[in-house]
């Protein structure tokens, strides 16, 4: 594995928002609505080995898995742009603009639910068998109200 020193870094870091800017909106809402899908679904299986095994520290053993595979993939989580994308305007980046930051902020976000939101309605249909009964276990702790 490379090293980097700090300020390289810090100039990856600051590359990666500016790529992040200029990104198509169509690669925008993809990578976003993978990560949503795929951290719904991390937080769906946590929850059911939570339930299975009656033990929730394997739960929590098994939720960062979703987040290395975001990051491995390479898919985008509205918290990590809110960080990255404003970089490249802090360092003056030609192009980089209020309006692109919060341009890729709003696609971000809107694939981040709606990959959320399709894993939530298709594990609904699942833990009821298509709303023919009533959801099991599982079903019934994830649809708790907090």
């Amino acid at each position: 594995m490379s090293y980097l020193v700090p300020s390289e870094f810090v100039t990856k870091m600051v590359d990666a928002g500016e790529s992040k800017i200029f990104m198509s909106t169509r690669d925008t809402l993809i990578r976003a609505y993978m990560a949503g899908a795929i951290l719904a679904l991390a937080a769906v299986f946590a929850v059911t080995i939570t339930v299975q095994t009656g033990s929730p520290i394997f739960g929590a053993i098994l939720f960062p898995v979703g987040f290395s595979m975001l990051y491995l993939l390479g898919f985008d989580l509205l918290t990590g742009v809110f960080v990255l994308a404003p970089l490249a305007w802090l360092d003056k980046r030609p192009g980089v603009t209020i309006n692109g930051i919060l341009r890729n902020w709003g696609l971000v976000f809107v694939g981040n639910f709606l990959g959320a939101l399709t894993v939530a309605v298709m594990m609904s249909i699942v833990f009821t068998y298509g709303f023919s009964i009533e959801p099991d276990a599982v079903g019934k702790k994830i649809s708790r109200h907090w």
